[in-house]
């Protein structure tokens, strides 16, 4: 059980209450950045998985995994206990550090959402809504909250025992929906089409937009994990902002020399360096952000083509952008941590050695083998018993009419209804 303490900082709860909801605000701005990258026919579809991954992991976390995260632990290092699950003993007056304890809850409800949605990019297109329906919650009971409990619980064997450092979310947000992102495109297949039909992105301005609101969204989740009005806040907050400078330009670098530098390469590009800044943006100094955000923005630029020589079918470059991403700014920590951020730790190049390094390498394939067994267990589990991948019909016609039986636009203005017969000329007169 969490115990009351005197009271909660006033400062520190108000700001933790504005990065809960820039936090929240992330999942509809990625159903924004999805939706716009999908195909016309499916972009309700897309919008449609990521907002009940709101409702659906909200439920949950209530339920048994904020408990299971965070409330003491059974052993090992790798589950927490069920002492608050229901959030039960939990009032207005519990406190967590400085925080109230029900507003630390729901900060980190907003994190498991979003990492649900993500997985969503991967599998695009093809997947049932209803398998869906069912993955989302078990998956975050079984991979989100554990990996959860690992890095930031009480007794977690990665950060509380191992020592490995993650300050805002890059092993249990980007490694595990990278990684069970590549395992569910393993178990579905490739979309109808890959690697020879055009699957361009419908809209460019929704995803620039989408794209917009997750960068808006990242301080709260990254400066708002500092949980509390500090100078530790606002170094995570301008390191947010500057990987996200470094990872838009390192991409939109890359796509000059190959000759057009693209409006979806300068969204995916910030965002590549908004996800490696993650886990590091508290732990490296401002000129190590500025590194992270570029060696991202180049590295995943070329990662997410990866897809058509492995032959798997990522289809919104979740493994590309997130996993890739998370990696590296994983792993920079270990090069790049500065006493003056972590309060004790260096990294290699400020004269820590390699122990650093070594540890954090441990907590990505931890985290990355984890998430991928389990999720592709889960994923074969689902296909064989409900079915996981649509029918080939409803992929040609597109989820949006026959899994919703809705469309998002006219298509008729589109130029894709039927045709108009032509308007006769008048004839002159003999």
């Amino acid at each position: 059980m969490t115990l009351a303490a005197a009271h909660a900082d006033s400062g520190d709860t108000a700001w933790l209450l504005a990065a809960t909801a820039l936090v929240l605000l992330m999942t509809p701005g990625l159903a924004l950045f999805y939706g716009g990258m999908v195909r016309a026919k499916s972009v309700l579809n897309m919008l449609m998985m990521s907002f009940v991954s709101i409702a659906l992991v909200t439920v949950v976390w209530l339920a048994a995994g904020y408990s299971l995260a965070f409330t003491g632990d059974l052993g090992g290092g790798l589950l927490g206990g069920l002492g608050d699950a229901g959030m039960a003993g939990l009032t207005p007056d519990s406190v967590h550090g400085t925080v109230p304890t029900l507003l630390f809850a729901t900060f980190q409800l907003t994190f498991a959402i979003i990492t649900a949605a993500l997985i969503s990019g991967a599998v695009a297109d093809r997947t049932r809504f209803g398998a869906w329906l069912v993955l989302v919650p078990v998956w975050t009971l079984l991979v989100y909250v554990p990996v959860t409990h690992w890095v930031w619980g009480p007794g977690g064997w990665i950060g509380a025992k191992l020592g490995a450092l993650d300050f805002a979310g890059g092993l249990p947000v980007e490694i595990t929906s990278g990684a069970s992102g590549l395992a569910l495109c393993l178990v579905l297949g490739p979309r109808l089409g890959f690697k020879k039909d055009a699957m361009r992105p419908h809209s460019l301005p929704m995803v620039m937009l989408g794209a917009g609101l997750l960068w808006f969204g990242w301080f709260g989740f990254n400066a708002g994990s500092a949980l509390g009005a500090n100078g530790l806040a606002a170094a995570a907050f301008l390191n947010t902002l500057a990987a996200g400078c470094t990872g838009l330009l390192g991409w939109l670098l890359v796509e000059q020399r190959r000759g057009h530098p693209t409006t979806l390469g300068a969204a995916s590009g910030a965002v590549a360096g908004l996800v490696a800044i993650t886990p590091s943006c508290g732990t490296v100094s401002l000129l190590g952000a500025l590194v992270v955000g570029l060696a991202a923005g180049v590295v995943c630029s070329y990662a997410v083509g990866w897809k058509f020589k492995l032959d798997y079918d990522d289809s919104l470059d979740v493994v590309g952008v997130h996993l890739v991403g998370g990696v590296i700014g994983t792993l920079l920590i270990g090069l790049f941590a500065d006493k003056a951020m972590t309060g004790g730790s260096e990294g290699l190049l400020y004269g820590g050695g390699l122990a650093l390094l070594g540890r954090q390498l441990v907590a990505v394939l931890a985290v990355a083998g984890y998430a991928f067994a389990v999720t592709y267990g889960l994923g074969k589990l689902l296909d064989r018993t409900m079915g996981l991948r649509a029918s080939e019909e409803e992929e040609r016609t597109g989820l949006d009419l026959t899994v919703h039986a809705e469309t998002a636009y006219d298509h008729g203005v589109l130029g894709h209804g039927a045709p108009v017969a032509p308007v006769r000329k008048a004839e002159s007169p003999a």
